[in-house]
């Protein structure tokens, strides 16, 4: 793809990485959720800056939502601690997961991710997580079905979007070994609110590093939503 190409292998090389793309995340599903099944799967246990796992969250599912023509929007309360101890690999998984999937069912509007404190301590403090869209909402029949392995709310072999039905029973799980749970609120037609809770400990400033000012780049993010800019 980074070579000179004509129209016709250009289509077939993009049609091809984008199928291996695909392979390979549900791969990585399937492997994530035989562990957890297996008890194998442990969490890591490190200082990490919450900041810079959000900015992983907006520069890998951000632009999508804007190619769409979407607002994407992250909100951190004030209140919520800068440095945290505990997994931002797993953490960052549960919310690519549910940001991705919020882009891929709005077709107009807005995806919001917000964080907010919902109990700390000297020790520890327990966040609460949403992802909230203004796409096609669910019923509660299809929530019924949503936390079961293989399972999608729409299984017509017609059903406009793909998946394996195993990513939001294995950010269930995920969570659940962050001492949280996860939960759906949805109306049909107006969009849905998925939530979820994890307990981290209070973690200490790492070596300065790029994504250190993570932060600041979110912000200033924000500020310059909807600017247009003359290079």
């Amino acid at each position: 793809l980074q070579t000179v190409l004509d129209a016709r292998q250009r289509d077939y090389v993009e049609k091809v990485h984008r199928s291996a793309r695909a392979l390979l995340g549900i791969i990585d599903d399937i492997l994530d959720f035989s562990k957890i099944e297996a008890g194998k799967l442990v969490l890591e246990e490190a200082d990490f800056e919450l900041h810079a796992t959000l900015a992983h969250v907006d520069s890998l599912v951000g632009h999508l939502a804007r190619d769409k023509g979407l607002r994407f929007e992250i909100a951190v309360t004030p209140d919520v601690p800068q440095f945290l101890w505990g997994d931002t690999l797993r953490l960052g998984q549960v919310l690519l997961n549910l940001a991705g999937n919020a882009v891929k069912f709005t077709h107009a509007g807005s995806v919001t991710l917000s964080v907010s404190v919902r109990r700390a301590d000297e020790k520890t403090v327990e966040l609460e997580f949403s992802v909230r869209d203004t796409g096609i909402g669910l019923t509660d029949e299809q929530i019924a079905l949503l936390f079961q392995p293989f399972s999608q709310a729409d299984s017509s072999t017609s059903r406009k979007f793909g998946g394996t039905g195993l990513g939001l029973i294995i950010c269930k799980r995920l969570v659940e070994m962050m001492h949280g749970r996860l939960w759906v609120e949805s109306v049909p037609g107006q969009g849905s609110d998925f939530r979820f809770t994890s307990r981290f400990g209070r973690g200490q400033k790492t070596a300065a590093s790029p994504a250190i000012r993570s932060g600041e780049l979110i912000a200033a993010n924000a500020r310059l939503l909807g600017a247009h800019i003359l290079l």
